[in-house]
């Protein structure tokens, strides 16, 4: 009879277990059945994903929140080629636009809400989640002809 109760126990605490893990998961996926969102670049708590982004000149590129929490998508103003147009979510003209921004409370998008930016010079392109920054969410697109 133990034995009963222990392994009834044992399994109901592994699918606690695993119920936290789809937590975790991509919130643009369902585990369902349901319709998956097409992006490129996805956000976990604390990570962009893929880190390292590969992409050719003219193609746009599609950031995805696949977290709960707040993200924002602001490039490095000496991070980006020369000739390149500045890019960052929520429109702002300049990394110090943003960070203000950030700093006052604007900025940032939420679960399930993407951020796309089309890439017209080839280089290197490093960007960060500004609310993320020290814990060291920070991407980088690289861009080819």
């Amino acid at each position: 009879m133990h034995r009963r109760a222990y392994l009834a126990a044992l399994g109901s605490s592994g699918l606690v277990g695993l119920a936290g893990c789809t937590a975790l998961g991509d919130v643009g996926s369902s585990l369902f059945g349901g319709e998956e969102e097409e992006y490129d670049i996805g956000m976990t708590r604390n990570a962009f994903v893929p880190e390292t982004y590969e992409a050719t000149v003219g193609e746009t590129v599609v950031w995805k929140n696949t977290s709960s929490a707040l993200h924002t998508v602001t490039a490095y103003d000496d991070g980006i080629p020369e000739d390149a147009e500045y890019f960052a979510s929520g429109g702002y003209d300049s990394e110090t636009e943003a960070r203000e921004a950030w700093s006052e409370g604007r900025g940032g998008f939420d679960t399930r809400e993407t951020f796309e930016h089309t890439f017209e010079v080839p280089g290197r392109y490093g960007y960060v989640c500004l609310p993320h920054e020290r814990t060291g969410m920070a991407g980088m697109v690289v861009v080819t002809e």
